[in-house]
């Protein structure tokens, strides 16, 4: 990198994962770059059960380190520290907590803003995804449903890092009308925040609709084996599922899935 050149958001250099002392190999040689964008990035990770996906994410969360290679956050090391918003496809509110306070946590644990502050920035992105009227609910079913906990684990994300947001099949566990409303809310919180959103999911459909670019992961030791870039207009609504380009995207990427049988 020049002296001039900004760091990448991220970038995933020759990472491997291994287990049993390099017996089992869950990664190997994956490499990913994604450039600092200012419209945002949507990237979707897609590929069959097993082959490190979760991993990925992990990674660049912090939470994992790779056996071999680096992570690399803005041009730092990837670090618990970098408080990249992640949200998972098990509910992860703090059930004793209310929804206000629970999307208020990642401002309190970061510091340097008011209590009043605080609030009026959660309750601002309260109302953004559509939970206006909950905040004083306790954040756990049946109390609230199942799509209600995931929006306030989207809105606690987004507002403690609006930057860079990993999304591991947030969607799995809902309704087919409520995971379309979710996917609707997604792809206008992308659009207002300009976030880098990396979205783990088994579903191609929905990763045709949300994203930019989805990269397709082989099976294990893995490594990405195809970018497919999405040419559908940046504003998209429901109704571009019934195009013909989105069909033949979905068919592209079933035909690679399948060709790994």
């Amino acid at each position: 990198m020049t002296e001039n050149q900004s760091p990448n958001t991220i970038d995933l250099q020759g990472v491997c994962k291994y287990y049993n002392n390099g017996s089992v190999k869950i990664i190997e040689d994956l490499n990913l770059t994604i450039p600092k964008n200012s419209n945002g990035n949507f990237i979707s990770i897609i590929g069959p059960s097993g082959c490190g996906k979760s991993t990925v994410l992990r990674f660049i969360s912090g939470i994992d380190t790779p056996t071999k290679g680096q992570a690399l956050v803005n041009g730092a090391p990837a670090s618990l520290k970098n408080s990249v918003g992640q949200v998972f496809q098990q509910y992860s509110s703090f059930e004793w907590y209310t929804v206000l306070k629970n999307v208020q946590m990642g401002l309190q644990y970061q510091g340097g803003s008011s209590k009043e502050e605080r609030r009026e920035r959660a309750m601002d992105i309260i109302k953004r995804v559509g939970l206006e009227g909950h905040e004083h609910k306790y954040a756990e079913y049946p109390k609230l449903s199942g799509g209600q906990l995931q929006r306030v684990a989207i809105a606690r994300s987004i507002l403690a890092n609006p930057e860079i947001m990993l999304m591991d099949e947030p969607f799995g566990a809902l309704d087919v009308k409520t995971r379309n409303s979710m996917q609707r809310m997604v792809n206008e919180l992308f659009k207002q925040y300009k976030s880098t959103i990396l979205f783990v999911t088994h579903d191609i459909a929905e990763a045709v609709y949300l994203s930019d670019t989805i990269y397709v992961m082989g099976k294990a030791p893995s490594k990405f084996i195809e970018k497919v870039d999405i040419q559908l207009p940046y504003e998209r609504d429901y109704s571009i599922k019934r195009s013909s380009s989105f069909h033949n995207y979905v068919a592209e990427l079933e035909d690679i899935m399948m060709s790994m049988e």
